[in-house]
């Protein structure tokens, strides 16, 4: 009987130190996974550029062990609408870059959703460094907006990467309609898209040479 007695107590003795090892595991996983959400600041959106406040998203998963956040930024010209989406995303375990990229070219084919007709053919990959260091991929398409009669053209960006040192997965989409055909004015204006991608290597071209642009500068530690 004592034997038992002995048995059974170890046995209720090894569950609380389970549990214990439980807790203590969850509490660190909820202490480390803290969101540092990527953004934009106002210095480099400037007076023309600023968020869209209700399109401010954000949500959690696993009780609260993966996060996400998204942050949209528009432009204010009516005549040629632009945006930018940062959303970052927490994970237990971050995604790696070919999970990354393939998440980003599918953001933006459900844009044809909204009317948005993006030619395959147009595509062009590469990648670059931002001005906080981190290494990028990016996928730039040509398209349509047949949502609008007549249609327009327009060019779409997604950049992705990881940031080791908040933890965080990172995916933009930068979007510019560049025609006004409601005008009869089927000029090129690359002035918002020009706002979008360039850099301060001039990775797009010399016409896209400066560093004050959208996506080079987004902050995520």
């Amino acid at each position: 009987m004592a034997f038992k007695g002995i048995a059974r107590d170890n046995l209720v003795y090894a569950l609380i130190a389970i549990i214990i090892i439980i807790i203590i595991i969850f509490a660190f996983l909820f202490s480390t996974n803290q969101l540092v959400p990527a953004y934009i600041e106002d210095s480099t959106l400037g007076k023309n550029w600023g968020e869209d406040i209700d399109e401010r998203q954000g949500s959690s998963s696993m009780l609260g062990l993966e996060k996400w956040a998204s942050f949209t930024y528009r432009n204010d010209n009516d005549t040629y609408p632009a945006y930018v989406t940062v959303t970052s995303m927490k994970t237990l375990f971050m995604m790696n870059e070919n999970e990354l990229f393939s998440k980003t070219v599918e953001t933006i084919n459900k844009a044809s959703e909204d009317g948005i007709v993006i030619d395959e053919n147009s595509s062009v990959t590469g990648n670059r460094a931002l001005a906080n260091g981190h290494k990028t991929y990016y996928i730039i398409y040509d398209g349509n907006d047949t949502s609008k009669n007549p249609k327009e053209k327009i060019k779409i960006i997604g950049e992705t990467w990881s940031c080791s040192v908040s933890g965080t997965s990172v995916i933009c989409i930068g979007f510019a309609q560049i025609t006004d055909n409601t005008h009869n004015n089927s000029i090129i204006d690359l002035t918002y898209w020009s706002k979008i991608i360039r850099d301060e290597s001039g990775t797009f071209g010399e016409n896209y040479l400066k560093n004050d642009g959208l996506l080079f500068n987004v902050k995520c530690h």
